[in-house]
């Protein structure tokens, strides 16, 4: 995914006063930071752990400094049906676990066969706000290992993990399951539909050589048309923060270079996928695919396999302080 376009809100100066996430801000993100140099010294990561509470914190405003090139966003011109909408695929949850009862909506940004839908993706549908497209291809790495490989890989592995603890999984599309899409709007009323009681859309970015990073996307508040997030503002960023603070302490990866002001959490308000969402949802973008340090570890399955971990182990956290 990437910042290129008019509906991404710049950064904005902060304001004297804020609610006690901010004020959470200044004592937590150092934290963070000091724990991934830490990793950076002793040359790696476990796997384990369960931190109950994310190390990395956000203001409620996203700060950015360079925005991002190369194709992506949460889609991307005219029109054509809509893909039909095969039933989105779900899982078969351990019998007994911490999580059983709980469902999770796990959305694998992009498609791969979305290269074969051009006219099909490219149709504006309605995210609330304005008219955008309806999905993108999204990056790839410079040797051509494509974002929507990556979010498949990753969201397959997660739905492992969380179906373990006793979770209900459901991917918005698998496979060949629909052959392109869904669009974003559809996307996120798959998450509705579930009645889920934590979304994630997992992404990587197409940003330029030398940013790199990872961060996690809040809904900003949004009140248009059929976008009303005012109801899952809070327990979103919850989940995010819980999510960003679990992934920089698994995997290394530090929170992102040339957005969110090193918290790794950015707000955006131009997303379908977040505007029309009625559940807790966030996005994350792993890591900069462009970017040679970013694609070594993108393109690693053992990689993969502690971004999972560190994603589940923020959603669980989450749920178990829901």
């Amino acid at each position: 995914m990437s910042y290129v376009g008019p509906d991404f809100d710049p950064p904005q100066p902060r304001r004297p006063r804020r609610s006690p996430l901010t004020v959470a801000v200044a004592a937590l993100v150092p934290g963070a930071l000091l724990g991934w140099l830490v990793y950076e010294a002793v040359g790696g990561s476990g796997d384990g752990g369960g931190a109950s509470r994310a190390t990395v914190r956000s203001s409620a405003t996203a700060t950015s400094s360079a925005p991002a090139s190369s194709p992506s966003g949460d889609a991307k011109n005219p029109s054509s049906p809509a893909p039909t909408l095969a039933s989105p695929t779900s899982s078969a949850p351990a019998a007994s676990g911490p999580l059983k009862g709980k469902v999770v909506v796990i959305d694998p940004g992009h498609n791969p066969g979305n290269f074969q839908h051009a006219a099909e993706i490219n149709r504006k549908v309605d995210i609330g706000t304005n008219l955008k497209e309806c999905d993108t291809t999204g990056t790839s790495t410079n040797s051509g290992y494509t974002e929507a490989q990556f979010t498949l890989d990753v969201s397959h592995r997660l739905k492992a993990l969380l179906e373990k603890q006793g979770a209900t999984v459901v991917l918005t599309h698998d496979g060949n399951s629909p052959a392109w899409g869904p669009c974003v709007d559809k996307r996120a009323q798959i998450g509705n539909k579930a009645h889920a009681d934590a979304a994630i859309s997992i992404h990587a970015d197409g940003s330029a050589a030398g940013n790199r990073g990872f961060h996690v996307i809040l809904p900003g508040s949004v009140h248009a048309g059929a976008a009303d997030t005012r109801p899952i503002v809070a327990s979103s960023a919850d989940l995010g923060e819980r999510i960003a603070g679990n992934f920089v302490r698994v995997t290394g990866e530090p929170p992102s270079n040339y957005v969110g002001g090193g918290t790794g959490l950015v707000t955006r308000k131009d997303l379908g996928g977040l505007n029309l969402s009625t559940v807790p949802k966030v996005f994350i973008e792993c890591g900069n695919m462009r970017d040679s340090k970013d694609a070594a570890l993108l393109t690693s399955g053992a990689w993969r396999q502690k971004a999972a971990q560190g994603i589940s182990e923020g959603i669980v956290s989450f749920l178990h302080g829901s």
